[in-house]
């Protein structure tokens, strides 16, 4: 015990088990350290390092060699998806030199709770107001198609992981591309190769959504978008494919120019994304349709013309971000400010913060009692807003939580529409399966029938 680090873990009821450094009581992990000494590596600010050690470590930072490759490709531009601020593009620059541009959860949080009861009222009524005016066509769409069946019913290959919530949203993601007539079954069939659309993966972590439609549709080519490293990966089963191309590409979307992919200039593609984290859902759908969207009106003539389907499920709303959000414009009409869209965004994570393990847990016609906050504002609560939000009923801070989901995603599905799509938001899994449960799906308006 001697020889072991002092910190003690609560949780575990003992000390840590490492050993502790040099001259002092405790390991590398729990060593008490001073904000101020360190700072977010430039490079991958995932880790920060002693301000001292800065100049070093930024010659031997692990990821520094990939950094520097990732420089060199013609298809990768920083922050090309990114966004801006508003439509000053100069203005923004200046901002950009002189603020943070992430706003973080804590930041959102202080900022509702600085709010007094009426602000905070005001902001509920608005979200209300919005919620009914553009969130009322919003529908079940739980498929399963035949061609997943293999899936289903665990015919492929035993190696490959199964768990069964994935593989339904994996399953039912598909079904409705092929409800909407965006994805087709080539397995078996005389199809060209020409005709069946090259699929990239956004987000993809390990790739069993390109999986899963690989072995069920036949697709012949795919590319995964990933900005992280992972084990365990399909990329092994789908490269023993004989029929299949695949490419990975580390990148963040935020920095992928998508029209310098020499291998898809000329490619017709179809966009999928499962579980697209706060803004990467955004980044995905400018990565994907800013050529094809004009500030003010379609620009049909120019860019890439090949994207012919996207399915996206969102994920993560609280980590969304002003800068990066697809529909500001819209939003700042419903009289929505930037301020406003950051207290929504924390509000997104009260939606998963309950129990959905049974289907019978159904929000549809609850609503936010803004009778009992008044009754609180009366009652003079010394904590302001933060004492009356640790009062809300669970029921009712799912309700506002998933309010304010539906309102951004609404919000993106409208900017699909703008740029020549047919576009449909719909809740594609029960929650017993995903709380995380709404698809945007889109298809050009010119494959209509």
């Amino acid at each position: 015990m001697e020889n072991r680090c002092k910190y003690w873990l609560p949780r575990k009821n003992r000390h840590c088990a490492n050993t502790p450094l040099n001259e002092s009581l405790f390991c590398g992990n729990h060593t008490p350290r001073s904000d101020n000494e360190w700072i977010p590596c430039p490079i991958d600010p995932s880790h920060s390092v002693l301000r001292e050690n800065l100049e070093g470590h930024v010659k031997k930072c692990p990821l520094l060699k990939q950094v520097q490759s990732l420089s060199l490709q013609p298809f990768y531009q920083k922050g090309i998806n990114a966004g801006k601020e508003g439509d000053d593009e100069q203005l923004n620059t200046v901002l950009s030199a002189l603020v943070e541009d992430i706003v973080t959860s804590e930041m959102k949080r202080n900022a509702v709770y600085s709010m007094n009861v009426t602000e905070f009222c005001d902001l509920i009524k608005k979200i209300e107001s919005v919620h009914g005016l553009i969130c009322d066509d919003i529908h079940d769409s739980f498929k399963v198609p035949e061609a997943c069946s293999v899936w289903i019913n665990r015919e492929v290959d035993r190696k490959l992981p199964f768990q069964e919530k994935h593989v339904m949203q994996q399953a039912s993601i598909l079904g409705n591309l092929e409800e909407f007539g965006v994805l087709k079954n080539s397995v078996g069939t005389d199809q060209d190769d020409d005709d069946i659309p090259t699929v990239i993966e956004f987000g993809a972590g390990r790739g069993y959504l390109t999986q899963m439609l690989a072995d069920c549709y036949g697709t012949k080519r795919v590319f995964l978008i990933e900005r992280k490293s992972y084990k365990l990966k399909a990329d092994r089963s789908l490269r023993q494919k004989e029929s299949l191309t695949i490419d990975r590409l580390r990148i963040d979307i935020e920095d992928l120019n998508l029209n310098a992919v020499e291998s898809l200039r000329g490619v017709p593609y179809l966009a999928i994304g499962k579980h697209l984290c706060g803004p990467a859902t955004d980044l995905t759908l400018r990565c994907c349709l800013t050529n094809q969207c004009g500030q003010n009106k379609l620009e049909e003539s120019s860019g890439n013309q090949y994207l012919t389907g996207l399915s996206v499920a969102p994920c993560c709303h609280h980590l969304c971000q002003w800068k990066h959000y697809t529909n500001k414009k819209y939003f700042l009409n419903l009289g929505i400010t930037k301020e406003d869209f950051h207290a929504i965004t924390w509000f997104t994570s009260w939606a998963v913060d309950t129990d959905h393990s049974s289907d019978c847990y159904d929000f549809t016609g609850s609503k936010f009692n803004l009778e009992s906050i008044g009754k609180e504002e009366r009652g003079g609560l010394a904590g302001g807003v933060e004492d009356i939000i640790r009062n809300i009923k669970a029921i009712e801070r799912a309700v506002l939580g998933f309010m304010c989901k539906q309102i951004i995603d609404m919000g993106r599905s409208m900017w699909i529409k703008e740029c020549g799509f047919e576009a449909e938001f719909v809740k594609y899994v029960p929650p017993s399966i995903s709380p995380e449960n709404h698809l945007l799906i889109a298809k050009r308006r010119s494959q209509l029938k």
